[in-house]
């Protein structure tokens, strides 16, 4: 463990919120990653294979945005989207990657991507103007090989993200300018999934909007 403060504190932030969100049912056995930037080299990643609802910063790992671990333990095997986010997306302090029924399946049902519109949550996501303009949640086909998602999400572009993406049977990754942004963009999205797949359940025909 770092022995910097400030470290620290941001290490102790992100395993409280990550024991909340689990609480809350999103990362069932020992599913979801996360990390958290600690400056402009390094962050703080969570170890492979931890209950999520135990988890303190012996489970977290210091790691270079480089990809170069700094500290002991087997980090997630998907680091590398994290790393990602963190090169082609400056701005990011934060990444959420958590598993919840709502997502999983919407991201099975869904084409390309899940289109919201008329939806007031809609503005938790930075940058969206009020409910009445679309917003998409873009999905990207799973894979065990961490290049092969990097790359579709390069054909997408990194700046046409809107702090979301699906990851089709899988999850969703949400990230924000530090661990409040990326929260509030993760709690977002999740309440706009589980109104779709309401919306769904409700119209009884399986009717979806796709990109």
């Amino acid at each position: 463990m770092d022995s910097t403060d400030s470290s620290i504190d941001l290490a102790e932030q992100l395993a409280a919120c990550v024991r909340t969100l689990a609480e809350a049912g999103y990362c069932p056995a020992t599913g979801g990653n996360f990390s958290i930037r600690v400056d402009a080299d390094s962050l703080w990643m969570t170890a492979s294979g931890v209950d999520k609802r135990r988890l303190t910063t012996s489970d977290l790992i210091r790691m270079g945005v480089d990809g170069q671990a700094r500290g002991y333990g087997k980090p997630s095997a998907e680091t590398a989207l994290h790393l990602w986010l963190y090169q082609h997306r400056p701005d990011t302090g934060c990444v959420l990657h958590v598993h919840s029924r709502a997502n999983t399946v919407v991201s099975r049902c869904a084409g390309r991507g899940v289109r919201f519109q008329g939806y007031e949550m809609q503005k938790a996501v930075r940058g969206q103007p009020d409910h009445e303009s679309p917003l998409t949640l873009p999905i990207v086909e799973n894979s065990q090989k961490m290049a092969d998602i990097c790359r579709e999400l390069e054909s997408i572009r990194a700046n046409k993200l809107p702090f979301g993406f699906l990851v089709r049977g899988h999850g969703l990754y949400a990230w924000g300018q530090d661990l409040a942004e990326a929260r509030r963009h993760l709690e977002g999205w999740e309440f706009l999934l589980e109104c779709h797949l309401a919306e769904l359940s409700l119209a009884g025909n399986g009717s979806e909007k796709d990109l």
